[in-house]
């Protein structure tokens, strides 16, 4: 897994910009980087943080 920010707040700023420049969408941001979706969904969700399909977003 490459290094990613342990703040979930961080993280998803990481993530949303990630996934808006770079990836189509979730699943290949997290292929890329070597995360199982589901573990960082999970991990989000406990900080109130969900994907919304038809944005690529989190939020």
């Amino acid at each position: 897994m490459k290094e990613l920010p342990k703040d979930p707040h961080m993280l998803v700023s990481v993530i949303n910009t990630k996934i808006r420049d770079q990836y189509h969408d979730l699943d290949a941001f997290c292929e890329e980087m070597g995360v199982e979706r589901k573990e960082l969904s999970d991990y989000l969700k406990v900080y109130e943080y969900e994907y919304d399909e038809s944005t690529g977003r989190f939020y």
